[in-house]
């Protein structure tokens, strides 16, 4: 049994109000079995499934937000490109997201470092230009998020078990 759970009520009003909220239904479930947090100790009490949703919705918030510059300004790189996510989409069947993730991962690798450095506002928003690399990235990825969440949810769909044990 999935010590994450989510009540048959709300996965069902969350289906029938569309995929996004779908996915938001285990993502949040997760979450708060978690405590809100993704900390070493939390995630070893998850599965690789409910992590890689953790990883995605992490990604997804903060690339449609600001890109994938202002993710790895926020921390979150080493979360998302340093652990095996993009192997875990490519199994879930979203290639051509694994392969974003790896491009993505690459440029992380290169300038990382630099980006997570403490800055003023006016040097945050000058990063954009520096660092346009990222353009097409995030670019390719908004054109793409409706699909890639689409295919998640389907994903999700057929293996719920392994996202959380659905209860009365």
């Amino acid at each position: 049994m999935n010590a994450v759970s989510i009540k048959d009520a709300t996965l069902r009003e969350a289906a029938a109000k569309g995929v996004d909220e779908f996915v938001n239904a285990f993502y949040d479930s997760i979450m708060e079995y978690s405590e809100g947090r993704m900390t070493e100790e939390t995630m070893q009490k998850l599965n690789s499934d409910q992590i890689t949703l953790v990883v995605f919705k992490t990604m997804h918030d903060e690339v449609m937000d600001g890109g994938f510059v202002q993710l790895i300004y926020n921390g979150y790189g080493p979360f998302v490109f340093f652990n095996p996510f993009a192997k875990a989409v490519r199994a879930w069947g979203l290639d051509d997201l694994a392969a974003l993730v790896k491009k993505a991962g690459n440029l992380f690798r290169k300038y990382g470092r630099e980006i997570e450095r403490e800055c003023t506002d006016e040097e945050f928003m000058a990063m954009f230009e520096k660092y346009s690399e990222f353009d097409d990235l995030d670019d390719k990825f908004v054109e793409n998020e409706e699909l890639w969440i689409n295919e998640i949810a389907h994903y999700i769909d057929g293996h719920i078990d392994n996202f959380a044990t659905v209860v009365e």
